[in-house]
């Protein structure tokens, strides 16, 4: 039994939402800042080739399962883990965050999903104090962000706002590379990964049915919305699935019996 899976050279140290909200909330009280990522097998396909994807998981003190690959091959080590998604996180965290007073900025997605998913989360959750929020167009690709974005004047926006949560909506390689960048200069503020949750919330995007994200079909439900944008993106996964779940069924294979010699008679 493990309780810190590795993952193709990633620990995964979070391993139910629970336990990854009380991680985030109890650092954001402290003022201890941290990266908080959610790993899945696209980003898993990243790490491979992309220098800049890897430095920035090497700032990821937080790093959950995303996904039921990676749930499955976590579990194949004696894990006993849930899949924490980013977009399981905001609602629960917010409540949390709310609560305790701890002050939040939220960069992305766009204006549109942004105003809408802030009033639904400030209408759940009245005492939540969002001290600051905006919708960057962040230039980069796996190879990194792009060299003429204001990196510096997000992070004195950031700092000065006294925020202690900033939830990054921009979608992978962006929202993690950007957290890496701004983790250096915000020692103060935990950022976490998140993705489309804001879209979710706002309603501008429809996540699959619960159904389909208890039983690890959710990929398909995205896949089908967009077959063009994922199709290419789902095949890496697919393939390097494949190579990891071969190498965790042969790890786990019992040794096999020697054969011994006739006796001699």
């Amino acid at each position: 039994m493990t309780d810190q899976p590795v993952i193709d050279g990633i620990r995964i140290n979070l391993l139910t939402p629970a336990g990854a909200i009380q991680a985030a909330i109890s650092r954001a009280e402290r003022g201890e800042g941290f990266n908080l990522f959610t790993l899945n097998l696209d980003h898993l396909v990243k790490l491979r080739f992309s220098t800049a994807f890897q430095r920035a998981y090497a700032s990821a003190g937080l790093v959950s399962a995303d996904g039921a690959p990676v749930v499955w091959l976590a579990r194949r080590q004696g894990a006993r883990l849930e899949r924490t998604t980013g977009a399981d996180l905001v609602e629960p965290l917010m409540a949390e965050a709310a609560a305790r007073g701890v002050p939040v900025y939220v960069v992305g997605p766009g204006p549109a999903a942004q105003a809408a998913g802030l009033a639904q989360l400030k209408s759940n959750h009245p005492a939540l104090e969002v001290v600051g929020a905006e919708t960057p167009m962040v230039p980069g690709d796996d190879m990194g962000l792009g060299a003429d974005f204001d990196v510096a004047g997000l992070a004195a926006r950031i700092n000065a706002s006294g925020a202690r949560l900033c939830l990054l909506c921009l979608g992978a390689p962006k929202q993690e590379l950007l957290a890496e960048a701004l983790h250096r200069r915000c020692p103060s503020v935990g950022f976490l990964g998140v993705g489309a949750s804001l879209d979710f919330i706002a309603g501008e995007v429809s996540r699959a049915p619960r159904w389909m994200q208890k039983t690890g079909l959710e990929w398909t439900w995205r896949l089908l919305s967009q077959p063009r944008r994922l199709g290419l993106r789902y095949a890496r996964c697919a393939l390097l699935f494949g190579e990891l779940a071969a190498r965790a069924l042969i790890q786990r294979r019992p040794p096999a019996t020697p054969t011994l010699p006739e006796p001699a008679r």
